[in-house]
């Protein structure tokens, strides 16, 4: 036993990378298929869906609710109330996008689950090697998920997708198992002795008597690829999820609230739509002929609705551009600003928030077009240094900004040479993944007094949180600081001198774009070259985000008292 403790660790990890590096190099062309393919048939389900007019998307599917449901106005009542709620919340178009999302998952879950489900059911062998890989892929973090997904498909839905069948697929595939499994034997050996074949036993025995146990194993199927909608926007697929995402990454509890019950209402109409399919035929009443038949007019009116609203968009549609940024502040600012300026000159734009090894990766690999948000030299040297032949920088967007240690005003320390055990020797950071964290733990590391001082990741906004309720009761704090940033303008702060410049000097944020920008589109990296702003204007839109604007607000207000300014971009 102490010799088997005593042997070299195993590269277990550099084994899994490698595989996943082989598989990303030798079945490039396979991925790619599957990203095209997928990406396009989820742009077209969700273009289908936003066409159709609120109104008669919500009175449609009310109506399809009751005429399918005699007696019943709880559903259709949820329905009206709820889907317009969500629509006063400005958040239909996510809805859609989590929409197809989950409809998409659930679809591939199901029809791989439900055949595998029989097959184990009637191979103990086959099921002897399933069982361990569903217990598995129920298990694993469903962050882990994420790595391969985006190794192999990039950004957006497809990706999304991946994870998500992953981590929904083991329900279907269980219930289906053990509702074969349960069919009584005397039923079996009856439809035998009727010299019934397999595939007759199967269809007309087998998998009625296992509809309810089937049918439950889909509602939880359904119900895990929608709770995967919040974890699969880390990785750019848009909706519901990204709007709970930003709440947590930026402290708003409002926001999240919102965004939150919007997937619940969702969730509980998904639930009931699909729990009516586990009727029983001999005690549900039989449905008029006329409710039938207005349930279909329905149907066609949500088709017709959709197709004709998707031929309109379609001709509408300007020049798409795709922007990548990291959910700081300032990023959010200069982001929407330039989506803005941009949408009000003729373009079709995206904006998609990713972590900022993401957003980065998925400009080298061509999947989004560009992002202002590069801090160079310092803090994204890595970054830069790693895609330095994949990407173009086209130059500053905002100078003279800086990074440090920052405390408030009131503690009696003015340089990090003179931290001791201030703070319970923690400092208070966001994302992991972050430059500044980086040069924060390099700062630790160096100076000797930081001695037993811990680095605390968590996110800008739960950062801003920390300092808001330190500050507020006078209790030293330690955060990673930036400028230029809303704090500043909040509070009374400071930064520490930094006499090792381990935190870097005064840096710049720079515009990166796709390599082959400038020859795809030229008017886009045009724009995106001439794009510059100061600090002034950019704290302006972050303090007025802050104050309780939508970021999109902020930018269109910004933009209406600089016309002359943001005009120059364009020429």
């Amino acid at each position: 036993m102490t010799n088997l403790l005593s042997i070299d660790k195993l590269p277990l990890a550099q084994w899994v990378s490698d595989g996943v590096n082989w598989m990303t190099k030798n079945w490039s062309g396979f991925f790619d298929a599957i990203q095209t393919a997928g990406q396009g048939f989820m742009d077209t389900m969700t273009n289908f869906l936003s066409a159709i007019p609120q109104p008669i998307f919500i009175v449609a599917l009310a109506l399809i609710a009751w005429l399918t449901t005699p007696k019943k106005y709880g559903l259709p009542t949820l329905i009206v109330l709820g889907l317009a709620l969500i629509a006063n919340q400005g958040l239909w178009s996510d809805l859609m996008q989590t929409i197809t999302l989950v409809l998409t998952s659930s679809i591939v879950s199901l029809v791989i689950g439900i055949p595998l489900g029989i097959w184990t059911s009637k191979s103990q062998k086959t099921y002897a090697v399933v069982k361990p890989i569903l217990d598995f892929m129920q298990t694993m973090p469903a962050f882990v998920y994420l790595i391969p997904a985006v190794a192999f498909f990039g950004i957006g839905m497809v990706p999304g997708t991946f994870a998500s069948v992953i981590f929904a697929l083991p329900p279907v595939v269980n219930f289906t198992y053990l509702g074969l499994k349960q069919v009584p034997e005397s039923l079996i050996e009856a439809a035998d002795s009727f010299g019934s074949t397999t595939w007759q036993k199967l269809f007309k025995l087998e998998l009625p008597s296992a509809k309810p146990s089937i049918i439950a194993g889909s509602k939880q199927t359904i119900m895990l690829a929608l709770s995967m909608v919040v974890t699969a926007s880390m990785i750019g697929a848009p909706g519901l999820g990204r709007g709970v995402l930003s709440a947590v990454q930026h402290a708003d509890v409002g926001a999240g609230f919102v965004n939150g019950i919007a997937l619940v209402i969702l969730a509980i109409i998904i639930d009931r739509f699909v729990q009516k399919m586990n009727t029983n035929p001999v005690t549900t009443p039989k449905l008029p002929k006329w409710r039938k038949i207005a349930a279909w007019v329905m149907v066609a009116i949500f088709a017709i609705s959709g197709i004709a609203g998707s031929f309109t968009a379609a001709q509408q549609a300007g020049k798409k551009v795709n922007l990548g940024y990291v959910e700081w502040d300032s990023e959010v600012a200069s982001t929407n600003v330039l989506a803005e300026a941009m949408r009000q000159h003729g373009y079709d734009v995206t904006t998609t928030p990713l972590d900022n090894a993401v957003n980065w990766q998925s400009i080298a690999n061509k999947q989004i077009d560009g992002t202002v948000s590069a801090w160079l030299p310092t803090t994204h040297k890595a970054m830069l240094q790693k895609y330095k032949n994949q990407v173009d920088v086209l130059g500053t967007n905002l100078s003279g900004v800086r990074l440090g240690l920052v405390v408030p005003d009131y503690m009696d320390v003015n340089s990090i040479s003179d931290l001791t055990n201030q703070a319970d020797k923690q400092i208070v950071g966001i994302e992991a993944g972050a430059g500044v964290m980086t040069a924060a733990q390099k700062t630790i590391d160096s100076y000797p007094n930081l001695s037993g001082w811990k680095l605390t990741a968590s996110s800008s906004g739960a950062m801003t949180a920390a300092l808001d309720k330190a500050y507020k009761a006078k209790q030293p704090i330690v955060v990673t600081g930036w400028t230029p940033h809303w704090m500043f303008n909040k509070y009374h702060l400071k930064f520490l001198e930094d006499p090792k410049k381990t935190m870097g000097g005064e840096e710049s944020i720079k515009t990166v774009v796709r390599k082959n920008l400038k020859s795809t589109n030229p008017d886009v990296y045009k724009v995106m070259k001439n794009f510059h702003w100061s600090q002034d204007d950019m704290q302006s839109v972050m303090l007025e985000i802050q104050n309780g604007k939508s970021p999109k607000q902020a930018a269109d207000d910004w933009i209406k008292a600089h016309k002359s300014q943001v005009n120059a971009w364009f020429k």
